[in-house]
């Protein structure tokens, strides 16, 4: 006789983990939907198997503030191995160039400046990009030649923790959309050397940071049910980057049924681009202000 499934929790909330090596974000993601036994889940912003590091995985209701931890500022650690250029600009690829040049830690520092600011940069071939409705990695994987368009990218910091002749470590704070992998390789062709990423690790998405990660060994470890639990963050700590505004009574019903309000009192805002409002410490809706009035975009049913 077949043992009945389980019925899937309505749990919402955040597990930021700590992805592991030669994992993938949707391998991630199910694992851990597995062990809380979530009904719906999803993840920030994707890792590539060989990275480790932040990887916030959303559950229930908190899927609805995905965008904004996938708008949040990023920081990774990232180790350059130089001499060698691989298909796919990390140590998974085949190596397509060498050179012996190896860079001082002067002109790598004096290098440094011109990758900061608003940039232009040109997606590594293996990316999930779409070209013509199909994936880049795909078309690269089947042998054909494929260029992506450089575009604008934001990178607020990056410096250099360590360096040797054969490797460096660097630290760069960025925006949406950054390929270190791409960031690697254009430092070296600017040192007039090749290079690929080595290791790379994501030590920031958003509000999230290594001090809040979770491994998979630490998930397992915590008995099912409230142990477990008790590593969920609560919703609203994946919109702690944006701003809050608080709401009575009145205000809260009718914006859990998907209605804007005026907003009163004296401090209240008359514009915001994006924000969230809540009523006893429970996240109910994000949109934006306009004209004194909050206008909901995504609603959430906590």
């Amino acid at each position: 006789m077949n043992q009945p499934k389980s019925k899937k929790r309505a749990i919402s909330g955040w597990v930021v983990l700590d992805k592991p090596y030669d994992f993938t974000s949707t391998q991630a993601v199910g694992k851990v939907r597995w062990l809380l036994n979530a009904a719906k889940a999803g993840h920030a912003g994707t890792l590539d198997p060989l990275a480790t590091g932040i990887l916030p995985i959303a559950l229930g209701e908190a899927t609805k503030a995905v965008p904004q931890v996938q708008d949040g500022i990023k920081v990774y650690r990232f180790t350059i191995g130089w001499g060698k250029a691989t298909t796919t600009d990390d140590t998974e690829g085949e190596v397509v160039a060498t050179s012996d040049v190896r860079p001082e830690q002067g002109a790598l520092e004096a290098v440094l400046p011109r990758f900061t600011g608003t940039i232009m940069q040109r997606p590594p071939a293996f990316s999930a990009i779409k070209v013509d409705g199909e994936r880049a990695y795909d078309l690269a994987r089947a042998g054909e030649t494929v260029e992506l368009a450089e575009r604008p990218i934001d990178i607020d910091a990056i410096e250099l923790v360590s360096h040797s002749p054969e490797e460096s470590v660097l630290e760069v704070t960025c925006g949406k959309g950054t390929y270190v992998r791409a960031l690697a390789r254009d430092i070296a062709e600017a040192l007039g050397t090749v290079g690929h990423v080595t290791k790379l690790h994501r030590a920031a998405v958003g509000p999230f940071t290594d001090d809040d990660a979770v491994s998979i060994e630490e998930l397992e470890a915590a008995e099912a049910g409230e142990a477990r639990d008790a590593l969920l963050l609560p919703v609203s700590a994946g919109l702690e980057d944006i701003e809050e505004i608080r709401l009575d009574a009145g205000q809260a019903k009718a914006v859990s049924h998907g209605n804007a309000v005026l907003l009163n009192g004296a401090n209240a805002p008359v514009s915001v681009d994006e924000c969230w409002v809540s009523f006893k410490g429970k996240v109910l809706a994000t949109g934006h202000v306009e004209f004194g009035q909050f206008k909901p975009g995504r609603v959430f049913n906590l």
